[in-house]
């Protein structure tokens, strides 16, 4: 087994933040449909690129931290299960939101929760990608013509094996979620399956700065 330091681990995310930034960068130019025009200042400056990369890795391990919270349990979730495990991610996404002067989502095309569909074709296009290709972790696409000017982070979420607890067959769905949600589309997923994505988009700095001000 290898062990890792502190400050490999913190390498090893500085660069896979610049490896995110890179190809991000590469994808939005090498589609023409899609990309920014080159003489244009870009909508976001590169702090805020990396900012928003790391805070999503954060998030995304806190979100394993506290699933991890379920194994060995052998009594079924409950309401109060969910508002432990699941609820402080969802309050966290919106705090970077706040704090950033983003917008920060969780979207899945296999939601329990209708506010987490996806909002429009990209974010759509995005879950597909995620699906087809587990090799990609991130990715930056332009802002869509609602949001305005400034671009929009992708981060896929996989499946960890303490969500099964409350994301295994529909047969073994806890009661609470059975009662509670009937239109639950977040089931049969397996071990690394793509469970969905964090969605940041961050507007021009002007407009993100005078939100974080608010």
């Amino acid at each position: 087994m290898t062990f890792t330091t502190p400050l490999q681990r913190l390498a090893r995310l500085a660069l896979s933040t610049l490896l995110l930034m890179l190809v991000g960068v590469g994808l939005l130019t090498a589609r023409p449909g899609t990309a920014l025009a080159a003489e244009a200042s870009p909508p976001v400056d590169s702090a805020a690129l990396s900012k928003a990369v790391v805070a999503m890795e954060q998030l995304d391990q806190m979100r394993i931290s506290l699933a991890s919270t379920l194994e060995g349990r052998t009594e079924e979730p409950t309401i109060e299960t969910m508002k432990e495990v699941c609820k402080p991610v969802g309050m966290r996404a919106i705090a970077i939101g706040k704090e950033n002067g983003w917008q920060v989502r969780q979207v899945a095309s296999k939601y329990r929760n209708p506010d987490h569909a996806p909002a429009n074709a990209q974010e759509r296009q995005v879950i597909d990608l995620f699906s087809r290709h587990p090799e990609i972790n991130g990715l930056w696409e332009p802002a869509v013509a609602d949001q305005g000017a400034g671009l929009n982070y992708y981060r896929r979420i996989n499946v960890e094996p303490s969500c099964l607890a409350c994301h295994g067959t529909k047969a073994s769905l806890p009661a609470f979620i059975k009662a509670n949600y009937p239109d639950d589309k977040a089931f049969d997923f397996t071990v690394g399956d793509l469970r969905g994505m964090y969605a940041v988009h961050l507007p021009e700095v002007q407009a993100a700065l005078a939100a974080a001000e608010d």
